[in-house]
C-alpha cells in the first residue's frame, strides 16, 4: 500500500469514516520513533497517510516533536507530499479567528530544535526562498474559494519555540514581521524540503495572540479549532481527489546544486 500524501495534524483532523481499509504502520528511524504510528487508508479514491504530530493522545509538546523521525518515516514509505495542519494566532486585525491561511513565507524564531538531516558526512544548503509547494498552495486556495471558505492566499508564519505563549512585548514586536504565529512549522517544513517532499501548511487561525491585550487562553483556542475543523475536512475532501499524481513543481529537485 503506497500513499500519495501524508496529512500531519492533531487527532481532531483524523476522521476514520473517511478512510477505508486502514493499515497501521509502526516504524523506527535513525532519528528515533515518529510521534505516532502512521495510518494509511483509502481516502475518497486515493491512498492517504495520517500522522498525529503530537502523538495519538496529544502528549508531545511542540518543542519536543521529533520532526526528523516523522519526515524520514514518511519519505521511507515513498510519500512525496505532506499537508501540515496547525493552529496559529493572528498578528493582524484582518486575519480573524475561524479563518484559514496558506502561508507562503516563514520566519524561524525557534532556538534548540533539530533542523537538518545533514549534521555529518556532507553539508547541504537547500533553498527556502519559497518554502511551500506552489502547486498545492494554488490548488487548495482555488478549492477553498469554490467552497466559500474564508481563506487567505498568503502570509508569513512566525514560528516560536514554545511551549509558552508570547509576552505582550514579543507579540507587539512580531507584528512588524508576520501575519500569524505558531509553534510547529519549523523544522517540519525545512526537513521536508531536504527530502524533496512537497509541503503545504493549512493554518487554522484560533486567536489574536496577546497584542490585543487579552491573554491567549488554551481552552478558547481548542474551541475555535474544533469549530474550524469542519472547514478543514471539507477542504481536504474536495481537494485531495484533485491532486495530480505527477509532480511538476520545483520541490522535487530541491537538492539540485545544494550539496557542497
Amino acid at each position: 500500500m503506497k500513499a500519495s500524501l501524508t496529512i500531519i495534524g492533531g487527532s481532531g483532523v483524523y476522521n476514520s469514516t473517511l478512510f477505508k481499509n486502514i493499515k497501521t504502520i509502526r516504524m523506527t528511524t535513525p532519528f528515533g520513533s515518529p510521534s505516532a504510528p502512521i495510518e494509511i487508508g483509502n481516502f475518497l479514491g486515493k491512498e492517504v497517510a495520517f500522522l498525529a504530530r503530537h502523538g495519538k493522545k496529544h502528549t508531545i509538546p511542540p518543542h519536543l516533536v521529533n520532526s526528523r523521525a516523522n519526515l524520514w518515516a514518511i519519505k521511507k514509505l515513498g510519500i512525496e507530499r505532506v499537508i501540515g495542519i496547525c493552529a496559529v494566532g493572528s498578528l493582524r486585525d484582518e486575519y480573524k479567528p475561524g479563518q484559514i491561511l496558506l502561508p507562503d513565507q516563514f520566519i524561524d524564531f525557534t532556538k534548540k530544535r533539530e533542523y537538518t538531516f545533514y549534521n555529518q558526512g556532507k553539508t547541504v544548503h537547500v533553498s527556502l526562498a519559497d518554502p511551500f509547494c506552489p502547486y498545492l498552495r494554488n490548488l487548495f486556495y482555488k478549492e477553498a474559494k469554490k467552497l466559500r471558505i474564508s481563506i487567505h492566499q498568503k502570509g508569513t508564519y512566525l514560528c516560536i519555540e514554545g511551549p509558552r505563549f508570547s509576552t505582550r512585548a514579543e507579540s507587539r514586536m512580531f507584528r512588524n514581521f508576520a501575519e500569524i504565529i505558531g509553534m510547529t512549522l519549523v523544522p517540519e517544513v525545512q526537513l521536508a524540503r531536504e527530502l524533496e517532499i512537497c509541503y503545504l501548511s493549512l493554518a487554522m487561525i484560533t486567536d489574536y495572540d496577546v497584542w490585543q491585550e487579552k491573554p491567549v487562553n488554551t481552552k478558547e483556542i481548542l474551541e475555535t479549532m474544533a469549530n474550524n475543523l469542519d472547514n478543514i475536512k471539507r477542504l481536504l475532501e474536495k481537494t485531495i481527489p484533485k491532486i495530480s499524481e505527477k509532480r511538476t513543481c520545483p520541490c522535487k529537485q530541491a537538492l539540485k546544486n545544494a550539496e557542497v
